[in-house]
């Protein structure tokens, strides 16, 4: 792990100094040389989530497809919203404009000698050791993914963002990144700001993140794929994800189309069967939104107007 972690690190930087760095003095940014690094870092991390998911999950899909490919444009848009994140530009984006309010809002603490609390000097000795905190890092981000997950289901006013990510219909690999962009941004803030308050290492941030991105692929997945009775229960299949994403399931509570739903988990389904949003059903059932299939709801075919008309339904909402 450590020879490993040393290559990525030779090569990111090999990557910062050939190529962004003279970028980023060429256009006077020379001051965010720190941010540019970091980016360089998620662009290698992306380009090698590209890499697994061409060469095992895509064979995975051909192997046992739930359904055939009909709207390859539609899967085509979701093929752009994964570049845009795994080659690092939301990421970057993010580092030039929502970096520098939480560097200010921290920075005062700091100061004042408030220290960032760091979770894995929990038990000194025991969560110390880097595979363990790796671990309790993990299962804490994924707790609180699955808080995010329900919140977006539960407010109407997320809801009407949200909904685009659940509007494809023919979900695939590319899907877990078809989101509405201020959705994105609103939940890598809140993960930004817990990430900075528990005291992750960077490089365990990019570690996790990455690891959750490349689960999330896979459950997204065109694939006939479940664990078994007892796998089920301890990680998420694209079966138990597909549940989520299934036309009325997936997102209503008691009829209430915007308020409820099943399988919010990312990596483990232990939240959903301790707060009792759990659903083992062996069914891969189609997807999409009931107002989509049932009222000819308009969620776009184009990336443009799946984000126009996300602002439309957030700020039109009845």
């Amino acid at each position: 792990m450590d020879a490993l972690a040393d290559f990525f690190s030779q090569v990111q930087l090999w990557l910062f100094e050939a190529v962004l760095q003279p970028i980023m003095f060429h256009t006077h940014l020379g001051n965010r040389l720190e941010e540019g690094f970091a980016a360089t870092g998620w662009l290698l991390v992306g380009c090698l989530q590209l890499l697994v998911m061409l060469l095992v999950i895509a064979p995975l899909q051909k192997w046992r497809p739930v359904e055939a490919v009909t709207d390859r444009a539609a899967v085509r848009v979701d093929v752009i919203y994964t570049v845009i994140h795994r080659m690092g530009l939301f990421r970057l984006a993010m580092f030039f404009t929502l970096d520098p309010i939480f560097d200010a809002l921290f920075a005062p603490l700091r100061a004042a000698g408030v220290a960032t609390y760091h979770l894995d000097g929990l038990l000194p000795g025991v969560t110390d050791i880097p595979w363990v905190s790796f671990l309790l890092y993990l299962v804490v981000f994924d707790l609180l993914q699955y808080a995010i997950h329900r919140g977006q289901h539960q407010f109407e006013w997320w809801w009407s963002l949200h909904s685009l990510h659940h509007s494809q219909r023919q979900m695939t690999m590319w899907t877990d990144n078809r989101n509405h962009l201020l959705d994105d941004v609103i939940r890598d803030a809140i993960v930004a700001v817990v990430a900075q308050v528990i005291g992750i290492a960077p490089g365990q941030f990019v570690a996790v993140v990455a690891l959750m991105q490349l689960c999330e692929n896979l459950q997204h997945a065109n694939v006939r794929l479940w664990f078994g009775p007892v796998g089920e229960r301890l990680l998420v299949s694209p079966r138990f994800h597909r549940v989520h994403h299934s036309i009325g399931i997936g997102h209503e509570s008691h009829g209430k189309q915007t308020l409820g739903g099943h399988n919010f988990g990312v990596l483990f389904p232990w939240w959903d069967m301790l707060f009792g949003t759990a659903n083992f059903d062996l069914k891969f059932e189609a997807t999409g939104v009931r107002d989509q299939v049932e009222q000819g709801v308009d969620y776009g075919r184009g990336f443009w107007a799946q984000q126009r008309l996300g602002f439309r339904r957030l700020f039109h909402r009845h």
